[in-house]
C-alpha cells in the first residue's frame, strides 16, 4: 500500500518539497528471537515476572536499535508495575501519540518510553485504541512524571486516560474544538498574496489521504 504525493498533489506544482514522493506503509510482524543487545534478558525477565505475559502483549518489535512491546490495553497497568518494580523501569521519560486513520480499530497509538537507571536500559510500549473508543489508563499512579505527557497527548491527540488525577487541556485553550495533531484535523489558513498572485490556504491546497 502506498500514498503519492505527500499532500495529495499529482503532477507539476508541488512547492512542499515533497513531490514525486511514495510513502510505502509496511505492517510489522514480532520480532523473532533473538532480539539481541539487552532485549532478551528484558523480555525473559518480563515474562517471568508476570505470568500473564503470553496473553498481555501482542508483539514485541526491534527496530532501528528501540525494543518495543506493544501492550493490550487492559493490561497496560499491571505491566507497567511489573517493569517498575520488578524490572527496575524508573523512569517514563514521555508519552507520545500518533495517529494512523487507515488503521480501523487501532487509530490511536499512545508510546511509553522507559528508563531503568538502575539497569541502564530503555525500552518502549505501545498501546493502540479506536478513535470511537479512545480511552487508555492512566499511568500516573506508576509514574507521576506521566501526568504532563498524559495531558499533552490528550490535548493534541484526544486519547483519554482513565483516573488521571487531572486530565484537562495542557496547551490549547480549554474550549478549543478537536485536537490539533490528528491527520483529520483541519490545518485552516488564509489566502496570501504575493507579487500579484494568491496562494491559497493549506486546508484548500493539501490532502491528506
Amino acid at each position: 500500500m502506498s500514498e503519492k504525493g505527500m499532500f495529495g498533489v499529482s503532477g507539476s506544482g508541488d512547492t512542499s518539497g515533497f513531490g514525486g514522493l511514495v510513502n510505502s506503509t509496511v505492517i510489522t510482524g514480532s520480532t523473532q528471537r533473538p532480539f539481541g543487545a539487552y532485549f532478551d534478558q528484558v523480555a525473559d525477565d518480563l515474562e517471568r515476572a508476570y505470568p500473564l505475559f503470553s496473553d498481555a502483549i501482542e508483539k514485541v518489535i526491534v527496530d532501528r536499535g528501540e525494543l518495543t512491546l506493544f501492550v493490550k490495553r487492559d493490561r497496560l497497568f499491571e505491566v507497567a508495575k511489573i517493569l517498575r518494580d520488578e524490572l527496575r523501569f524508573e523512569m517514563c521519560v514521555g508519552v507520545n501519540g500518533v495517529h494512523y486513520p487507515n488503521e480501523s480499530g487501532r487509530e490511536l497509538h499512545a508510546i511509553y518510553s522507559l528508563l531503568s537507571i538502575t539497569r541502564n536500559q530503555r525500552i518502549r510500549l505501545e498501546v493502540s485504541v479506536s478513535d470511537q473508543d479512545p480511552h487508555i489508563p492512566s499511568l500516573v499512579e506508576v509514574w507521576a512524571g506521566t501526568n504532563w505527557h498524559e495531558r499533552e497527548t490528550y490535548d493534541m491527540f484526544g486519547i483519554i486516560f482513565d483516573n488521571h488525577p487531572g486530565l484537562t487541556r495542557i496547551m490549547m485553550p480549554d474550549d478549543w474544538p478537536g485536537h490539533p495533531q490528528r491527520k483529520d484535523y483541519p490545518l485552516g489558513g488564509i489566502d496570501i498574496e504575493y507579487k500579484g498572485a494568491t496562494v491559497p490556504a493549506p486546508s484548500e491546497r493539501r490532502s491528506y489521504r
